[in-house]
């Protein structure tokens, strides 16, 4: 086995969602908590986003992006229509596709993405966060 194989495997750990989710302070500032395939174009990166209220309408154009509800409810709202997904559903909304998350309470939340996604995609606006962020 390959020794850099080796060091990776050795550094995996659990990831505890509640301690991670305790660490991120506001509303649509999602926080990575891991990467996969880091070294291929073909990265992801897993982050927990706390969700409440309304974002705004957004597509991105390059990539799919899957949420999964960890807790709360979400309203994923498109043009034609609102999914509402429960704690232990996921929705994955398809490339170039204009979305606009609402979550009426708290609402927690692994998005899956590559790694550089704009949360705002080119919509923009103060509800922007920072890449690369980890919690």
């Amino acid at each position: 086995m390959r020794a850099d194989v080796t060091t990776a495997r050795a550094k995996a750990k659990a990831i505890n969602f509640a301690q991670k989710l305790a660490l991120i302070d506001r509303p649509w500032s999602p926080r990575v908590v891991a990467e996969m395939n880091d070294d291929s174009p073909a990265n992801l990166q897993f982050k927990l986003v706390k969700l409440e209220g309304e974002f705004v309408w957004h597509a991105h154009a390059d990539t799919d992006e899957t949420f999964l509800v960890v807790a709360g409810t979400l309203h994923m709202q498109f043009r034609d229509r609102v999914e509402v997904l429960q704690a232990g559903e996921m929705i994955v909304v398809p490339r170039g596709v204009e979305h606009c998350p609402r979550a009426d309470g708290e609402c927690h939340v692994l998005l899956i993405e590559p790694r550089g996604v704009v949360n705002t995609g080119e919509a923009g606006g103060e509800l922007t966060a920072p890449n690369d962020v980890w919690v």
